[in-house]
């Protein structure tokens, strides 16, 4: 009896130590791609018919896509420090978008926090960024500082597309690329730079170190510029703008598939978890910019900054060949902080403080229901911005035009048609008590807005100008004998 438990130890030991050997030689690859303000109606497997994305087509149809997937924040800034971090970014009080200003040592993501890219190195991962970065422009927040080996792309909240715009000593917009913390070449259109850079980088893969690759696109963010050729087969669509938003999706689409053919080349497709979303929802017309029209968020309303679905709900796909499901949508709630958790389960890695769920149990029925029971947000703005969803109800407040305080019954009227605000007490107190208890682990912002920061900035100067003048009038000239 003894021998028998003996061998049956040993045959578990055994086992276990195949299962983490395993581990340890597969781990996957995984390539986050991320588009900049995309209309969530802007691609064909949420509906399009006017604009081709074959390639993001085909992740869809031979992955997952979440029909219930949110960022953290309706902008740029703060949605992508949630991504990044895995934590929602009222944490640590971080909810606006940074202006780029090199000289600022505090203007950035706080050095407290660890990025996904952080937590990945640790475990032996190499990791780039290709594209956009928008976390601070001062050497200590840049790329390299921050978990990534290896960064291609701009520091600002965005860039100009075409080469001959380049100017040294221009906005953050017009500034040379960076390799790392150098200059770097830029000698065609920035989306095709960007896939055909993240393109070199998967060749120069080794196959037994795995890689984190994130692919952080400012399309199709503006200034609206795109290649002749793309806005030319794009004529079929009358009004201009909407017609170049297009030929930019276009050309974003054709450099995932540049990169989905350089992993299927060097036969890394197979072992690499691919997640593709947008950081928010497509522009739409509000007050401050009123013609601000080429997205298409349907069937959701409004857009980029609103807490409505159009602003936060985005598309979100997961591919993984023979590791997840096959052409299937997952209706459960999903966020952008689920990437995080997801990556660093699948690495081995430190998970502290991450606020996302493992999504891989899910994809692959060893659990069953919605990853979330509730989502979050706050706007800095003003103490009463703020929006909770949870599977069956959605309770929010903004100051937007037919919006203010509303509650939505989300099975029955997903697409926020009918406002329910205080007809159902009972259920709508439960998410206010949800959120408060939410919010009672967030810190307020530390720094400033943008526009605030840049106002600031511009009435320094001015006063320190008026200062010098007046004390060059209170001055007497020299007078030499």
């Amino acid at each position: 009896m003894k021998r028998h438990l003996l061998l049956i130890l040993i045959t578990i030991l055994v086992s276990i130590g195949s299962i983490n050997t395993y581990a340890n030689e597969k781990k996957p690859n995984i390539v986050v791609i991320l588009a900049d303000d995309l209309g969530y109606g802007d691609l064909g497997f949420t509906g399009s018919k006017e604009i081709k994305t074959p390639n993001i087509d085909a992740l869809a149809n031979n992955g997952v896509s979440f029909k219930n997937a949110y960022v953290t924040h309706p902008y740029c800034g703060p949605s992508r420090v949630g991504l990044l971090t895995g934590r929602y970014q009222a944490r640590f009080g971080m909810e606006n978008n940074v202006s780029y200003m090199p000289q600022d040592k505090y203007m950035g993501l706080p050095l407290s926090e660890k990025t996904l890219a952080n937590r990945l190195q640790d475990v032996g991962y190499q990791t780039a960024v290709f594209g956009k970065w928008h976390l601070g422009g001062a050497p200590h927040f840049q790329p390299n500082n921050r978990g990534f080996d290896y960064f291609y792309g701009f520091l600002d909240g965005g860039h100009n597309y075409m080469p001959d715009q380049v100017t040294v000593g221009g906005d953050g917009y017009s500034l040379p690329l960076m390799r790392n913390n150098q200059v770097a070449e830029f000698d065609e259109y920035l989306t095709t730079a960007l896939s055909r850079d993240a393109v070199k980088y998967i060749h120069r893969q080794q196959q037994e170190s795995p890689f984190f690759m994130y692919l952080s696109y400012n399309a199709p963010h503006t200034p609206l510029q795109a290649p002749a050729e793309y806005i030319e087969k794009y004529k079929h669509i009358e009004d201009e703008e909407r017609r170049i938003y297009a030929a930019m999706i276009d050309v974003m689409d054709e450099g995932i598939g540049m990169v989905i053919d350089a992993l299927k080349e060097t036969a890394q497709l197979d072992n690499t978890l691919i997640i593709f979303l947008s950081d928010n929802g497509g522009v739409f017309p509000e007050s401050w910019q009123p013609n601000s029209d080429w997205a298409d968020n349907s069937p959701f309303r409004r857009g980029k900054v609103a807490l409505l679905e159009g602003g936060i709900h985005v598309p979100f796909i997961a591919h993984w060949p023979g590791v997840i499901p096959k052409g299937e949508e997952f209706t459960g709630l999903i966020s952008s902080l689920d990437i995080a958790a997801t990556s660093v389960a699948l690495a081995g890695a430190d998970n502290k403080k991450l606020d996302g769920v493992n999504l891989l149990p899910f994809l692959q029925g060893t659990k069953q229901g919605s990853p979330h029971q509730a989502l979050f947000w706050r706007l800095e703005e003003a103490p009463n911005i703020y929006a909770v969803r949870t599977v069956d109800y959605k309770y929010m407040n903004q100051p937007l035009p037919n919006v203010g305080r509303s509650f939505f019954d989300m099975k029955a009227d997903p697409y926020e048609q009918y406002n329910l605000v205080d007809t159902l007490p009972a259920e709508q107190a439960k998410l206010a008590k949800l959120w408060n208890e939410w919010n009672k682990h967030n810190t307020n912002n530390v720094l400033q807005q943008s526009w605030e920061y840049k106002a600031q900035i511009d009435k320094f100067f001015e006063q320190l100008n008026k200062q010098n003048i007046e004390q060059a009038k209170q001055t007497p000239n020299y007078v030499i004998k």
